[in-house]
C-alpha cells in the first residue's frame, strides 16, 4: 500500500436541482476527508442551482462551478457531456479517484474516507460505491437489501473510479438512451477491474428513481427500464427471470409485467443497441453464470440430460 493518502475528485453534472443541491454539498463539506478538487456543472439550468453552487464556491477553494448553456436537451448524453466538460477541468489535478456524485445525494461525514480506504486496499478495485436509500425512515431497505444482490454493479448516484481504470473504460460516454454508467462499470470489469458495491455504507437519494427520466409513474418507469435491459443486451432468460422476481414489489403482478413487456417491445422493434458485441457476451455471460448460481437445480438438470 502506498504511504500517501489517496486524493479524490469529484464531478456533479447538475441541472434544476435547487431543491437538493444545497444538501448535497452541505454533506460533501462535511466529509472527514475533503476532495481534492469538485467540479459543479450547473448544465443550463433555469432555476437557482448555479446561484447556490457560486456561493458555496466562493467560501472553498477546492470547489469550481462550471456554467453550460441553457438547452432543451434532456437525454440521457446530456449528463455525459456534463461530466466529460467538468472532467476536462481536472487535467492538472493529481487526483487517484475520480468521481460522479450526483446532485440529489446525501451521506454520513465518513462516506468518501471509508470509499477511499477500500481503494487503498485493494489495488484491482476498479470502482466502488454504496446502495442508496430512498425510505430515509428505513435505511436498511436499500437497492442492494435482498439475497440475490449483484454487489459487483455499481450505482451511477455515486461511482468513484481508479484514475488509471476510468482511463480504460474511456469514461463515460455519451448515449441518448440512457445506461451510461452501467456501460462505465461493465467495461471496466470486461477490462480485468473489480468493481464493488459496499453495503457497509449507504447514501440517500433524495429524487425518487425514475423521476428524471420522463417516466414519472411506476409502470412507465417499469416498462422504460425493461427497454434498457433490451438496449444493452440483456440476456432473455435473465430477465424475464428478473421481470418474475418484480412482481412481488408494488404494485403487484404489474410491476414485473410491465418491465417484461417493456423488453419485449424493445426486442420487437429492433431497438439499435449501443454496446459493443464483446461488451454484450461479457454481460450476458455474467448474468448466466449468476443464474446458474441462483437456480443450481436447472443446470443440474440440463447436464444430467
Amino acid at each position: 500500500m502506498d504511504s500517501q493518502p489517496m486524493q479524490y475528485a469529484l464531478i456533479t453534472p447538475a441541472r434544476n436541482e435547487e431543491a437538493h443541491l444545497e444538501a448535497t454539498i452541505r454533506s460533501v463539506v462535511a466529509q472527514t476527508v475533503r476532495p481534492l478538487k469538485w467540479v459543479i456543472v450547473d448544465d443550463g439550468s433555469t432555476d437557482r442551482t448555479g446561484e447556490i453552487a457560486a456561493r458555496y464556491a466562493a467560501r472553498h477553494d477546492w470547489m469550481e462551478v462550471l456554467r453550460r448553456p441553457e438547452h432543451q436537451d434532456r437525454q440521457f448524453a446530456a449528463k455525459a457531456h456534463a461530466f466529460n466538460a467538468g472532467f476536462q477541468r481536472l487535467e492538472q489535478a493529481p487526483y487517484d479517484i475520480v468521481g460522479n456524485l450526483d446532485a440529489d445525494i446525501t451521506f454520513e461525514p465518513d462516506y468518501f474516507q471509508f470509499l477511499l480506504a477500500q481503494f487503498a486496499g485493494n489495488p484491482r478495485l476498479g470502482v466502488a460505491g454504496t446502495p442508496f436509500v430512498e425510505d430515509f425512515d428505513q435505511p436498511g431497505r436499500h437497492t442492494y437489501a435482498h439475497p440475490n444482490a449483484n454487489l459487483t454493479h455499481v450505482s451511477g448516484a455515486c461511482q468513484l473510479f481508479r484514475k488509471e481504470c476510468f482511463a480504460q473504460v474511456g469514461g463515460y460516454i455519451p448515449v441518448k438512451g440512457g445506461a451510461i454508467d452501467w456501460i462505465a462499470v461493465t467495461t471496466a470489469r470486461m477490462k480485468g477491474w473489480q468493481t464493488r458495491t459496499f453495503t457497509e455504507k449507504v447514501c440517500f437519494h433524495h429524487r425518487k428513481l425514475g423521476t428524471g427520466t420522463g417516466a414519472n409513474y411506476p409502470l412507465q418507469t417499469r416498462f422504460h427500464y425493461g427497454k434498457k435491459a433490451y438496449f444493452v443486451g440483456g440476456h432473455p432468460l435473465w430477465e424475464c427471470s428478473r421481470g418474475i422476481f418484480q412482481m412481488r414489489g408494488r404494485p403487484y403482478l404489474l410491476a414485473g409485467a410491465a418491465f417484461v413487456l417493456g423488453y419485449l417491445w424493445a426486442a420487437a422493434t429492433r431497438t439499435r443497441r449501443p454496446v459493443s458485441k464483446e461488451l454484450m457476451a461479457f454481460h450476458r455471460a455474467e448474468q448466466l453464470s449468476r443464474f446458474r448460481r441462483i437456480f443450481p437445480f436447472i443446470s443440474n438438470r440440463k447436464k444430467a440430460a
